[in-house]
């Protein structure tokens, strides 16, 4: 058994991750703001993270095996939590996210298209961080999520005091209703109606993984003992074409498509630019993936089954 604080995990996978530490046998405290109570069994502070003086009194003389920290966006917030947690844990866990390796986003180097993305593309010991940017305003934070992202690793990873390491997440699919950016429903409503798809002349593959395969993971990764940043992605690259026709073949329709340029806005999932990634070191550390294959079909049943959205 191992002490294990949790900030976030009120939704989704991170829920999903709390329920698995605390089957598992784990003492489990979550950490959020206190708009979804955790299960039964789980110890839970009521705090803005945000709020350092007040994180640190909630905290008290609290002390963890690890942290992982599901709802870190920027370097503000890292910097934040590394004070906080310091002598409090011996190992910080961040879930991250493929984005850092959009080249859209930073100047990053170039990888083939077709070769998948190794960790090594954004190294977080060598990431300028500028704590100045607007980091509090919201539409800046939207626009720069995958910068917030990075320079959140690099405070991280400069902060001593505790072992890190980063998970950086695929595109998470599955759970119908739960999959709150409603991005599979998309697919599923425009195809089952009729509507147009938008895609780029030339989309790139790009990779996803489960919810339930992410907490897996994560389950997996708060209990190890590596360090630095590991992919989660199942096996299987996947276009928007692909995407597409899957869910088309489900509800019995042909995809309509309309192509734009390179450079223009597309549907989810269409990208005109390569950043599809590799999960060779989270094999290599002993975790097994799935492929896309064993589960897409049954996260768009879900999706098909879930009440369309009104926006």
């Amino acid at each position: 058994m191992q002490k294990i604080c949790v900030i976030g995990g009120s939704r989704y996978f991170g829920k999903l991750l709390v329920e698995r530490l605390r089957a598992a046998g784990h003492q489990v405290t979550v950490i959020n703001r206190g708009s979804t109570p955790p299960p039964a069994g789980v110890d839970h502070l009521v705090v803005d993270r945000n709020d350092e003086a007040a994180l640190t009194a909630e905290l008290d003389d609290r002390a963890f095996d690890v942290v992982v920290d599901q709802v870190c966006y920027t370097p503000v917030q890292a910097d934040i939590a590394a004070r906080a947690f310091a002598g409090r844990t011996r190992r910080y866990l961040m879930t991250s996210t493929i984005e850092v390796y959009d080249p859209a986003t930073a100047a990053l180097p170039a990888v083939p298209a077709g070769t998948p993305v190794s960790e090594e593309s954004v190294d977080p010991a060598t990431w300028q961080v500028a704590m100045g940017l607007p980091w509090h305003d919201d539409a800046f934070l939207e626009a720069h999520y995958a910068e917030g992202k990075r320079q959140a690793e690099a405070v991280f990873a400069h902060a001593g005091g505790f072992a890190f390491a980063a998970v950086r997440s695929a595109h998470v699919l599955g759970g119908g209703a739960q999959e709150f950016t409603g991005r599979l429903a998309y697919y599923t409503e425009r195809i089952t109606q009729g509507e147009e798809i938008t895609v780029h002349a030339n989309a790139l593959p790009t990779v996803f993984i489960h919810y339930e395969e992410l907490a897996n993971l994560l389950l997996w990764a708060a209990t190890a003992d590596f360090t630095g940043a590991v992919n989660a992605c199942s096996d299987g690259p996947l276009d928007v074409h692909g995407l597409a026709e899957i869910v088309a073949t489900q509800v019995g329709r042909t995809p309509v498509y309309r192509t734009v340029p390179a450079g223009e806005k597309a549907s989810p999932f269409s990208f005109d630019r390569h950043y599809a990634t590799s999960n060779a070191r989270a094999k290599k550390l002993g975790f097994s993936f799935s492929r896309i294959t064993d589960w897409l079909p049954g996260a768009i049943a879900q999706a098909l089954t879930t009440e369309p959205s009104t926006s």
